[in-house]
């Protein structure tokens, strides 16, 4: 028995709001995040892909408003004999950048909106001088190896958990020791030229780390956090630090670099997805602000990005950004 359908027609995609995914790059080697829109492109929202390389999976960063792709790449006339007639077309500029408002504040939300280093607010020591990002800290607590933690629980021993209380947020990092270039577990957070530019300060990783979560559970010495930590399963080494909250530094020096993904769900089943592999930030930290009833207002984050290129594996052309589109079913082409 055979079963034939009919296509329907090609129509314009109608679409919702953009959700946005980022995954980091790794600056260390130059390798950006890729997503494979044939294997992977018609993923569950609520569920992004695992890469192939990063142990960091693409982390969805939620709805995103005002969405605005802008192409600068500008295109020229070759030109030859006499007189000169045009005889081809030549990009001798390539450019393109992305911008939008997140509509949600969190740790990689505004790391990224900032462009530099996003710093953790530390709980302070007692007495600490007082320090615009925070001033010196107290001891982090160092991770027990029995249980061993895992990616949602810390493992710190019961005379350790007293510190800590259900809702507090917490960055998991190992000591600075003396390191250079590019530190934080799983996401570079920061970039460290001497021990002197950082005082030889030994919460300076977890200052800067993105490795952060929420305790929503504590029992027995272990500490529940609400998701899994974005570096994943803990390092040897790693210890705890309480912290209250995030800063955003306007002039820092750091930029940060991040792999992007946009999604646009069509109504009818079909879908846009709009890859950057390496965006840059464009400027500092800035915010929009939108009337709500009076006298309330809300404050969104606005990130604005420039790519920067990669090599196609497939034929080796340099691109700056990937737009696919995958028709819903039955849709002709």
């Amino acid at each position: 028995m055979s079963t034939t359908l009919s296509a329907t027609a090609p129509v314009a995609p109608t679409t919702g709001r953009i959700r946005a995914y980022f995954a980091p790059v790794n600056r260390t080697a130059g390798i950006p995040t890729i997503v494979d829109p044939a294997q992977l492109g018609a993923f569950n929202l609520n569920d992004p892909p695992a890469p192939p390389v990063s142990p960091v999976q693409w982390v969805d960063l939620g709805w995103i408003s005002k969405f605005a792709r802008k192409c600068g790449t500008k295109v020229d006339a070759l030109r030859a004999g006499s007189p000169a007639f045009t005889v081809a077309h030549v990009r001798t500029e390539i450019e393109a950048t992305v911008s939008f408002e997140f509509e949600t504040w969190g740790r990689l939300q505004g790391a990224l909106a900032s462009g530099s280093q996003q710093t953790n607010l530390l709980a302070t020591a007692p007495g600490a001088a007082p320090n615009g990002s925070g001033g010196v800290a107290t001891p982090a607590v160092p991770l027990l190896s029995s249980p061993a933690s895992t990616a949602t629980t810390l493992n710190v021993g019961t005379t350790a958990a007293v510190g800590f209380s259900v809702g507090n947020l917490v960055a998991i990092d190992i000591d600075y020791a003396g390191q250079t270039g590019y530190v934080g577990s799983g996401i570079s957070a920061a970039y460290v030229r001497s021990a002197a530019a950082v005082n030889n300060d030994a919460n300076y990783i977890r200052r800067v780390t993105l490795n952060v979560g929420l305790i929503v559970g504590i029992d027995s010495g272990v500490l529940t956090l609400a998701s899994a930590l974005p570096a994943g399963i803990p390092a040897s080494g790693m210890k705890v630090a309480k912290l209250v909250g995030f800063c955003d530094r306007e002039g820092a020096s750091f930029f940060q670099e991040w792999s992007a993904l946009f999604v646009a769900e069509g109504t009818q089943g079909d879908r846009i997805l709009y890859h950057y592999p390496r965006l840059q930030v464009l400027h500092g930290s800035s915010e929009a602000v939108s009337a709500l009833a009076e006298p309330f207002e809300s404050v969104r984050l606005a990130a604005a990005f420039r790519a920067l290129p990669v090599k196609d594996s497939s034929d080796g052309e340099t691109v700056v950004c990937f737009r696919n589109y995958l028709p819903a079913p039955m849709r002709l082409a």
